[in-house]
């Protein structure tokens, strides 16, 4: 244990990344005071996962990175000390057994986040050398000769300390506390903060979504979105849902980091869907022909159902303008195009995006390059540090964004 019983941090945010950087600077004999402005802590990890706690992906080091946004290289000095096997031991160690699941998924065995949650706050509390207030809104952090002494709260009241963890999440689920008071601290202090956009969240499009696919849920398809020139922004594959506006699901989560941004710049993104990935254009326009002319009679609302879910078939009638009652044996070579499209590459424009409020991270946040990758001290202010959601940081649905918040949070803990 270091000698540094003597040296007071503060830690602004008890939320995963805010927790880590409290318990690891606390073990290194630090005495820590974690700042809360809600009246319980870890409230986002509690509902994350839906409950289960999605807490980190076993992909290699050089995979998980692939799943990140911004400038990944940023997180290969901390991850390189503290990553998912380590995570996993930490947690392990606090008592929480743990299940790695279908897509390297790790959760808690008995599928509660407030396992994980109560796993480390229990240790924080039980340190002697750890201080937790709730309830106690930080107004603005104090800096003096370009330093930074600790903060002032919303009530007037100073705190000093020797070095300070802004942990503050991003700007999703606000009513967990969420509500971007870490972007406002770094740009008082000099910071270069980009713009923030809702991400892993729920797609809009401009198309009606009939009633009977509300909620249905689309497995093993392929969604592409690209930008308006047609240049790919995103590819992802599996499973999807509609909702009354768009379009959600795993991988609408997963491609929504791409279209965010452009989103609400205004600018044009287009969705392609391939209800069937695993056959080849080819190949399905010949089983087409054949059972074109195999159900010759049948009329054409019918015969969907060789090719489409009921479910979906609303959906195809509303785009492929084809007449209900036709029989088979007279669709067209065109029509039939029109078709095989729907089924390989069925577009659409998207309009827009849910709001923070259901968006699962923030993209966007305090510039990487401002930051120290190894220490996450801020390379600006000397003895402030910057982790988690609150760094313009973020990644795919499947574990890795709370990967970055323990990550970034042990490597402030660590050198504070």
């Amino acid at each position: 244990m270091d000698n540094d019983s003597n040296r007071r941090v503060i830690v602004v945010g008890a939320g995963a990344a805010g927790m880590m950087a409290a318990y690891v600077a606390a073990q290194r004999g630090l005495n820590v005071l974690l700042l809360e402005k809600m009246d319980q802590p870890g409230r986002k990890l509690r509902i994350t996962g839906k409950g289960r706690c999605n807490l980190t992906n076993m992909a290699p080091l050089k995979d998980f990175l692939t799943h990140v946004g911004s400038d990944a290289r940023f997180m290969r000095n901390s991850a390189a000390v503290f990553f998912n096997r380590e995570l996993m031991d930490f947690f392990e160690s606090l008592g929480v057994p743990l299940v790695v699941e279908r897509g390297d998924r790790v959760y808690p065995r008995s599928g509660k986040s407030l396992d994980i949650f109560l796993a480390i706050i229990s240790a924080l509390e039980a340190m002697p050398n750890v201080e937790i207030r709730k309830n106690t809104r930080v107004a603005s952090l104090v800096v003096e000769d370009g330093a930074a002494k600790g903060v002032r709260c919303a009530d007037g009241t100073v705190l000093h300390a020797d070095s300070t963890i802004v942990a503050t999440g991003g700007m999703s689920y606000p009513l967990t506390g969420s509500t971007g008071d870490g972007y406002r601290f770094a740009e008082l202090c000099g910071h270069t903060v980009s713009q923030r956009f809702p991400a892993l969240v729920r797609l809009d499009c401009d198309m009606k979504i009939p009633q009977e696919l509300v909620a249905f849920v689309l497995k093993n398809v392929r969604l592409t979105l690209t930008d308006g020139n047609g240049r790919k922004l995103s590819e992802h594959f599996g499973e999807m849902t509609f909702t009354p506006t768009g379009i959600a699901g795993p991988i609408v989560l997963s491609a929504s980091r791409a279209a965010t941004g452009p989103l609400h710049r205004g600018e044009t993104v287009v969705a392609h869907l391939d209800l069937k990935p695993a056959v080849e254009t080819a190949t399905l326009d010949k089983r087409l022909i054949n059972d074109l002319n195999s159900n010759g009679t049948r009329l054409f609302n019918d015969a969907l159902r060789l090719w489409l879910p009921a479910e979906l078939i609303p959906l195809a009638l509303q785009n492929l303008h084809i007449e209900y009652y036709k029989r088979l044996n007279q669709i067209n070579a065109e029509e039939r195009k029109r078709l095989l499209s729907f089924l390989k590459d069925f577009a659409f424009r998207l309009s827009g995006t849910g709001g923070f409020d259901e968006a699962v991270v923030t993209q966007g946040g305090v510039s990487l390059k401002e930051v120290n990758p190894k220490t996450m001290e801020s390379r600006l202010v000397k003895n402030l540090y910057f982790i988690g959601e609150v760094l313009d940081l973020d990644a795919d649905t499947g574990g890795y964004n709370l990967q970055l918040a323990f990550t970034t949070g042990n490597a402030a803990g660590r050198f504070c």
